[in-house]
């Protein structure tokens, strides 16, 4: 498994959220099998996401992709999103 975390500044978390949420079915059809949201706590326009993939391949992939690329303007993105890929090595429930 791969985890992709991206970091970047919004102009308006709840417009973001809900462009985001529009988003799901393309996130699934392009390989998202986990995610999570998750806001600065000083800050709740710096957003934090994780996606979970199989494989580096389809991570790479979406995250190159036009369809995020387009959701990330119509949310309002507002910085250039930092990226990171990781191997997933262990999860656990505490």
């Amino acid at each position: 498994m791969t985890t992709l975390f991206v970091r970047h500044q919004v102009s308006n978390f709840d417009n973001w959220k809900k462009i985001y949420d529009e988003l799901g079915a393309t996130r699934e059809k392009m390989g998202v099998s986990a995610a999570s949201v998750h806001r600065d706590g000083t800050d709740p326009n710096t957003v934090m996401v994780t996606h979970r993939f199989p494989n580096i391949g389809a991570a790479t992939a979406f995250a190159n992709s036009e369809e995020l690329k387009a959701g990330m303007g119509r949310a309002g993105v507002t910085s250039q999103p930092e990226m990171w890929f990781t191997d997933d090595v262990e999860h656990t429930a505490h």
